[in-house]
């Protein structure tokens, strides 16, 4: 079920998915951390209008969504008894809820750097 194919590219981007939200946790609690320096912390707030930014959070969407929806896919598989079976299938279902949701998301996250509002 792991070798090759769907089951393992899921398992794979839901390492890499892990990963990158752990190293958005850290910068985050870091981020919060320098709170107590308010000059400092303000000094750095330029760095969540820049457009890279912007689109950072949108890949951090992306990362938490993938992770979530993978973790009810590997649910399914583990707890019904046909899941399984269906591994294949419930996979892709979960990329077309993936996309259903990350696309307009990211449309409306993008929108005021493409469209300047």
């Amino acid at each position: 079920m792991y070798r090759g194919r769907e089951g393992m590219w899921s398992w794979i981007l839901h390492r890499v998915t892990g990963l990158g939200i752990l190293l958005f946790l850290a910068i985050h609690i870091v981020d919060i951390y320098l709170l107590g320096w308010p000059d400092l912390f303000n000094k750095l707030l330029f760095l969540y209008r820049h457009p890279v930014f912007r689109v950072a959070e949108v890949f951090l969407v992306a990362a938490v969504l993938y992770h979530a929806l993978n973790g009810l896919r590997i649910l399914l598989v583990d707890f019904w008894v046909e899941g399984t079976r269906f591994h294949r299938q419930i996979f892709w279902a979960q990329i077309v809820i993936f996309l259903l949701i990350w696309i307009p998301a990211s449309f409306l996250m993008l929108s005021p750097v493409v469209f300047g509002r």
